[in-house]
């Protein structure tokens, strides 16, 4: 099939915006390989001996052979989230197989995990993304050892697989191999679990049964089951190559999940530079990867907080793509999958309807990603066209299914849910955001109405309670940028403002923070930049504007007359409540350098990229 021309566009678009920026990280990462060498070959034999004085002897003689390639293990394990509890014992297991490949392996490092399930509408939800940079520091602090000829990467959610990532990107010369730990079983429905929700914001059930339903849904070891940030990163790794074909979805504590474990070591040794294979990360992850990326994210419906880790993850291998590509592509990939929010199904239905092998041949088909990549398992994104299973025992591949097991989860490509991908851009007056519209009501998706402004959740969530939020409004809810306060998830607003939908009043979302991966059915322009702390016209809204949103036209404007609107001076905001308190106070130079969430909102500098303009 030949490739369909928005994607020729876009691709082409990105190589040329990318020529500089993209020649010079290659030059870093070639000029950093070692030509066959092992890594641990550049240390002085003092240096080696404090690297390897812990290992068993056997271990120690390999390495000190200079010649079988030593694999690091990067892993965000702990065991409070549900997600990473499982990555416990993987340790074990990839060095047994390692060494049954002919390689070594060793804990390089591990990495914060924080959960935003937990942190949500808490103040620990302000250091949530700047801990994917940490993350990405972490991760390169893990591999400055220069012991490690490629690594396994133990992560999952959400910004833990992002910060991995452009950790791994940073030392490019080294094959990188993303081992995940699966879902969680099925727990309660996921529409059962959100009108429980919606019920306790109306104050008709107590905490108690609150509790009882969130037990109900997440009750077990992995990643929660519906189709967020988290399951997004998944699907990101296998669509990208950087997982073996079909690792994303299998449940841990299996036959399969621990055979595919083994399996991942085996690759990690036959692609470091030792053997026939040798796959740097930072060549293999190109433009090509990259559009695949956001093409992945498209057809599934996967959670708006990628429109900044896929620009991230870009930058970081000298690859400039910004919201325009998004947009273009959005208006001609199809709505592939049907997953809470945008469905009733979680990530084990989509899985045992066919799940990545068979979106990824749909894709495929239709000319809508790249074949032509690099991928962990060999060249060739047709490789992950296929699922894994076990056969007597042995770990094999097969084929995706032909037909969708329930096509009201999983549609091809020639009859899909939407002809598009249901994620937007808005810009006008108010700047740029984002808008994912795929659960959003056709007769929700343009919203005119009178502005109400508030500078914390906390405040709108009251003035809900006090019964002065029954009438059309769009909540205006700003100093919620990186800059300002680590641009925290407003997932909270979310059963407030489902119930005023529901009541059938008019409302909508306007903010420069972030909104849950959970998050679908009102209508949230979000990541609006600048933000308002860097001087925004999100600033400049009064209470009352007429402001309008309008994801059809893609418009996000104020209704103000032009000369009114040039003469305002931007809102000031008392933000020294969020210095301190929680470790606020240890990232208040994250905050103080964070760039704007369409240059991916992190706070480190990529040598070859400039900060926007707008940034004071």
């Amino acid at each position: 099939m030949a490739l369909h021309p928005t994607l020729s566009a876009v691709t082409e678009r990105i190589v040329n915006r990318s020529q500089a920026t993209r020649a010079a990280y290659l030059d870093r990462v070639r000029a950093a390989a070692h030509q066959g060498r092992v890594e641990r070959s550049q240390l002085s034999c003092t240096n080696l001996a404090h690297a390897f004085a812990a290992m068993p002897d056997g271990i120690k003689i390999h390495l000190k052979e200079e010649h079988r390639p030593n694999l690091a293990i990067v892993s965000s394990y702990n065991d409070m989230l549900s997600a990473h509890q499982p990555l416990e014992t993987y340790p074990a297991l990839l060095k047994e197989a390692a060494l049954a490949a002919g390689a070594t392996a060793q804990f390089a490092g591990g990495v914060p995990a924080m959960c935003d399930g937990v942190t949500q509408g808490q103040p620990g939800m302000e250091l949530s993304l700047f801990s994917r940079d940490i993350i990405a520091m972490s991760t390169a602090v893990a591999l400055s050892h220069q012991m490690f000829d490629a690594a396994l990467y133990l992560g999952v959610c959400d910004k833990i697989v992002p910060g991995l990532l452009i950790g791994a990107l940073s030392f490019g010369h080294l094959p990188a191999v993303f081992v995940p730990a699966g879902p969680m079983t099925t727990g309660i429905a996921n529409d059962e679990k959100a009108k429980v929700r919606q019920l306790y914001a109306e104050g008709k059930v107590g905490r108690d049964a609150l509790l009882e339903s969130e037990c109900q849904s997440y009750h077990g070891p992995g990643t929660c089951t519906f189709y967020g940030t988290a399951n997004s990163n998944q699907m990101l790794m296998e669509i990208m190559g950087l997982h073996l074909p079909g690792a994303a979805f299998v449940n841990p504590g299996t036959p399969l999940r621990e055979a595919l474990t083994r399996a991942a070591a085996k690759q990690a040794a036959k692609i470091a530079a030792q053997g026939k294979a040798f796959t740097p990360v930072g060549e293999m992850i190109d433009e090509k990867s990259i559009v695949n990326a956001i093409v992945g994210l498209l057809a599934t419906g996967g959670s708006t907080n990628h429109t900044m880790h896929i620009v991230a993850i870009a930058r970081a291998a000298g690859i400039d793509v910004n919201w325009d590509d998004f947009d273009e592509l959005s208006a001609v990939v199809p709505l592939l999958v049907r997953a809470y929010p945008n469905g009733k199904a979680d990530v084990n239905h989509f899985h045992a309807a066919g799940g990545m092998g068979f979106v990824i041949r749909e894709l495929l088909s239709a000319g809508l990603l790249h074949e032509d990549v690099g991928t962990v398992a060999g060249r060739g994104l047709s490789r992950y066209a296929q699922e894994p299973w076990l056969d007597q025992g042995e770990l094999k591949w097969r084929d995706a299914p032909t037909d969708s097991g329930d096509d009201s989860v999983l549609r091809t490509a020639a009859d899909p849910f939407s002809a598009d991908g249901g994620l937007k851009l808005l810009s006008g007056k108010l700047g740029r955001a984002v808008i994912k519209v795929s659960a959003v009501k056709p007769e929700h998706r343009v919203v005119e109405a009178p502005a109400l402004i508030f500078h914390d959740q906390n405040d709108m969530l009251a003035a809900f309670k006090r019964g002065e939020l029954e009438k059309d409004f769009i909540a205006v809810i700003r100093f919620q940028g990186p800059r300002a306060n680590g641009m925290p998830e407003l997932h909270k607003l979310t059963p407030a403002l489902s119930i005023l939908q529901e009541r059938g009043f008019k409302v909508a979302l306007v903010t420069d923070g972030r909104m849950s991966g959970a998050s679908g059915k009102v209508p949230a322009a979000i990541h609006v930049s600048p933000e308002a702390l860097s001087g925004g016209p999100i600033g400049k809204v009064r209470d009352g504007d007429p402001v309008r949103l309008d994801a059809n036209s893609g418009e996000l404007t104020v209704l103000v007359d032009e000369a009114e609107w040039a003469a305002r001076e931007p809102a000031q905001a008392d933000l020294t409540h969020n210095d301190f308190g929680m470790g606020r106070d240890l990232f208040a130079v994250f905050r103080s350098v964070a760039d704007h969430a369409e240059a991916g909102a992190t706070s480190f500098r990529h040598p070859d990229f400039h900060p926007a303009s707008w940034r004071k």
